[in-house]
């Protein structure tokens, strides 16, 4: 090896081992997350679909655990369910309305819970044709925020196109979303659901 071949090898591999290195330390600064899984039986006909969920969900493993988002407070007011019911009972009274629950994302890396936060570089999606494919009654697709469409029409939209469901964005039910009143956030939701499975 000569003097020229040796500089540029050695170059090369600190390049490469500086380049690993700050990957390194960027995922153990904010360590990979990962979704829980779907909540849906094979009758489910709407699927309502988040990012990924945030820091006390993740901590609690439980859909919208953060006592401040709206989820579990809209979705007892139109199904007719007490809101802070035992978990499971919440998730039975969605399969009984034949909703069923998930989100976009399948990993990511994220600083804190907002979607914001979320590295674009990092985004690892569902697997949405095999879901399809074993939940075929689905005709409606909830989005719950922007972050949640705009990252299924990017990545998972040109794979799923053929899926004959109708797709449709309601406010976030996020405290982040402040935008919107809980009674706005309400009233929109409620139009996105048929009358027969709303309570009043």
């Amino acid at each position: 090896m000569t003097c020229v071949d040796r500089y540029w090898h050695y170059k090369s591999n600190f390049k490469s081992s500086l380049i690993y290195y700050i990957i390194w330390i960027r995922y153990m600064t904010n360590p990979l997350l990962f979704c829980f899984e779907p909540i849906a039986d094979s009758n489910a006909e709407i699927l309502i679909l988040g990012s990924m969920p945030g820091q006390e969900s993740l901590a609690a493993g439980q859909y919208y655990a953060n006592r401040r988002n709206a989820f579990w407070k809209i979705m007892g007011h139109l199904l007719g369910f007490d809101p802070n019911a035992a978990y499971e009972t919440r998730l039975d009274e969605l399969k009984k309305a034949r909703i069923a629950l998930w989100d976009v994302l399948q990993s990511c890396t994220r600083v804190g819970s907002l979607d914001a936060k979320i590295d674009a570089d990092s985004i690892t999606v569902n697997d949405f044709r095999s879901f399809f494919d074993g939940h075929d009654k689905i005709r409606t697709v909830l989005f719950n925020g922007a972050k949640a469409e705009s990252t299924y029409r990017q990545y998972v939209l040109p794979s799923v196109s053929a899926v004959p469901v109708n797709y449709m964005r309601l406010p976030s039910s996020s405290p982040a979303h402040a935008a919107l009143s809980y009674e706005q956030k309400l009233q929109a939701w409620r139009t996105a659901f048929p009358a027969n499975i709303i309570s009043f």
